[in-house]
């Protein structure tokens, strides 16, 4: 089920607080905690991990993989140095060679190694951040989708964060002696867990129907008499209610890449491992003396609200007498002005020095000087590397990073406001989204793993969610479809919508076609998988893992959040975009083949506007030509008749959501090919719409209004 729905049924039942407990990490924490806020529901922060069952490797003193990762200056560390992306140079040693980088992918592992599962539970947001880091250890001592555990990181995480652990699910190792009926091998799997969590170990008893439920209750109560543990009745829930049983066993099987058939000896035979009420549990556990009173008292107990203290972005180091990043900053932007806004006798224009002196105390008041400095850092690395970059999107509207050279949009001359950038009003980090050449990207990226080190800097998640193609993909190889069926049944699917799979997917009648029919409806948007975002990087001054544990991408050398951007702001960790531009490759491999055949640099920020080239945007011949080579763009371009700069600006700002929402595109159009008279809402609007025939296309224009 989704977080939201099982707080909702949680909350419905009137429980005391809900225990969440994702494997290896904190994934849904953030929602969890974002919905059970607005419900007012306590929750319990945990997870399940899978620790080594041979008892030598439990005393194992392993080297920790975090040693040495903090910020740059710690030279030979494994963590900076691992994954270092240098261009592969060109023929004589000379400039890098641009082409493909190759990296590679690891695919899911299809059998994992057997491991004692144990549920660690977080007292406070000191053993939430404990947690984090054990999970984190664990993570980057091993691989995608198989972290390893210690038993040394584990009792070092207990002792620092006052972790409460549970004996886990049918796979733990109380329980798998239980199962046996081993009363001796029980007894000492449960001593060794409470010499690592004196006096916070609890055994687990549940009841989903099972034959062998009964025994092992039974069992392991007499452990719990025998060691004097206390009991705990708990439910192992993996859904809101019973109705999504199927769901559950259709995505373990997709987990595990195996059909329904061949997972039916893994999967549980009953439908029982929903959110059941207090009344329920009393009933199929109340012989158990306390056990479900004891549950409610320990969620009561361990439930706390997951305000975490977003991390700061790291102290930038300064050079000189600089004592403050706004000192810093306040020269370096006065410094570009010089040339960018120069004036008389040497000095800077006097409107653009009033509008960089708004900016600096607008930037001053938040405190967001470092995250300035941190972007501008980046693009100098890039830059001294040859890679060609720019800045995106709204930060174009600052004078400041056009001094500091993020950008070569003037926006003094163009008149775009500051406040659609930064404000003091919303009081949020600017959202600064920086181009890289495609091919090059990776160096920039490794550039921030090696200067901030693995626990300081880490890509953002990215939550694929299953759509048409992939949720028949996955589901009619669960119910037992070949890989060539579903090919065949998903290469001709035109829609993202799996609700419309039952009209577009003609699947032979019977009560398999049904199923999947039902299943595919019922999985719209759910999770498929944890991949990497686009260009999200998150820098941290203090380790990140105290937010939320990091893990190994599938691409080599990158290391990820468990948190998706939407998780990411929420809990208040800012996200830098670095992002990859196939553009700006293949410019860069123009110049370069310019310069080789013809001896002739070129500089594109001086490059001249030829009619030629606006004859052919009119003719809508851009294929491949960046942000106009859309069928929407292509085919409003010889209706728009392009003859300037800005046209194109307006083009592209046109085939938008907001005016094409708005209805902006149409009465444009006929403005500007005279089919329809300019009009103004009002007198005083006409500076501001003037530029767009008196129709609103630019955000900063709705502003001013």
């Amino acid at each position: 089920s989704h977080p939201e729905e099982m707080v909702a049924v949680a909350a419905e039942l009137d429980y005391t607080a809900l225990g969440v407990t994702d494997h290896d990490g904190f994934r849904g924490a953030a929602k969890v905690h974002q919905s059970a806020r607005r419900i007012g529901l306590p929750v319990v922060y945990g997870t399940e991990v899978g620790m080594p069952p041979d008892t030598p490797a439990r005393s194992v003193v392993s080297s920790d993989p975090l040693a040495g990762g903090g910020p740059a200056g710690s030279p030979g560390s494994p963590s900076l140095e691992a994954g270092r992306v240098q261009p592969e140079a060109g023929p004589g040693g000379g400039a890098p060679r641009r082409g493909r980088i190759r990296r590679m992918h690891g695919s899911k592992p299809v059998v994992k190694p057997e491991t004692d599962h144990l549920i660690l539970l977080a007292p406070d947001p000191a053993g939430y951040a404990a947690i984090a880091r054990f999970v984190t250890r664990g993570q980057f001592r091993g691989q995608k989708d198989e972290p390893r555990y210690t038993y040394s990181d584990l009792a070092e995480a207990a002792r620092h964060g006052g972790l409460v652990a549970l004996s886990g699910c049918r796979s733990g190792a109380v329980n798998r002696a239980a199962i046996a009926g081993d009363l001796n091998g029980a007894i000492a799997a449960v001593e060794h867990l409470r010499d690592i969590f004196p006096g916070r170990f609890y055994l687990e008893v549940w009841d989903h129907g099972m034959p062998e439920d009964d025994l092992r209750n039974d069992v392991v109560a007499e452990v719990a008499r025998i060691t004097r543990i206390p009991l705990l009745a708990t439910n192992n829930a993996h859904y809101a209610s019973r109705r999504d049983a199927d769901l559950a066993e259709v995505l373990a099987a997709i987990g595990g890449r195996r059909s329904l058939d061949t997972a039916d000896g893994f999967r549980p035979a009953t439908d029982e491992r929903y959110l059941r009420s207090p009344a329920e549990m009393q009933r199929r556990l109340g012989r158990y003396r306390g056990a479900v009173e004891r549950a409610a008292e320990l969620g009561a107990d361990l439930a706390f609200d997951l305000d975490l203290l977003a991390p700061d972005l790291p102290d930038f180091p300064m050079p000189g007498a600089f004592t403050t990043e706004i000192e810093y900053l306040t020269h370096l932007a006065f410094e570009g002005a010089r040339t960018v806004y120069p004036g008389e006798d040497g000095r800077i224009d006097p409107r653009a020095r009033a509008r960089l002196e708004h900016e600096l105390d607008v930037i001053g008041d938040l405190g967001f000087a470092g995250f300035f400095l941190v972007a501008w850092d980046i693009v100098q690395f890039a830059r001294s590397r040859d890679i060609y970059c720019q800045i995106r999107g709204s930060g174009a509207d600052s004078a400041i990073c056009r001094c500091i050279g993020l950008t070569r949009v003037d926006p003094i001359r163009l008149n775009l406001p500051f406040e659609r950038f930064l404000s003091a009003e919303r009081g949020r980090p600017p959202d600064i989204d920086i181009d890289f050449e495609a091919e090059r990207r990776e160096e920039v990226i490794q550039y921030c793993y090696q200067r901030y080190g693995r626990e300081r800097a880490a890509m953002v998640a990215n939550v694929i969610t299953y759509r048409a193609r992939s949720v028949l993909q996955d589901v009619g190889k669960a119910f037992g479809l070949t890989q060539a069926q579903v090919n065949g049944l998903t290469k001709y699917l035109d829609t993202r919508n799996p609700k419309a799979i039952r009209s577009e997917v003609e699947l032979p009648q019977g009560l398999t076609a049904e199923l999947i029919y039902d299943v595919c409806d019922r999985l719209d948007g759910f999770p498929r998988h944890l991949g990497i975002h686009s260009g999200g990087m998150v820098v941290s001054q203090r380790p990140l893992w105290q937010v939320v544990p990091l893990e190994w991408g599938r691409m080599e050398d990158r290391s990820v959040l468990q948190w998706d951007k939407d998780d990411c702001a929420a809990m208040g960790v800012v996200k830098f975009d670095l992002l990859a531009l196939g553009a700006l490759n293949g410019m860069h491999l123009s110049v370069d083949m310019i310069r080789e055949v013809h001896g002739v640099d070129v500089d594109l920020a001086t490059i001249p506007q030829e009619p030629v080239i606006y004859d052919m945007l009119t003719r809508a011949d851009t294929v491949g030509v960046f942000q106009v080579e859309s069928r929407a763009q292509m085919a409003t371009l010889p209706k728009m008749k392009p003859r300037t700069f800005y046209d194109l600006a307006i083009e592209v700002a046109l085939i938008r959501p907001g005016p094409i929402q708005g209805h902006s595109v149409h009465p444009f159009l006929r403005r500007r090919n005279g089919l329809e008279q300019v009009r103004f809402p009002h007198e005083s609007a006409r500076p501001v719409l003037e530029k767009t025939l008196g129709v609103p296309v630019f955000q900063e224009q709705l502003m001013e209004l």
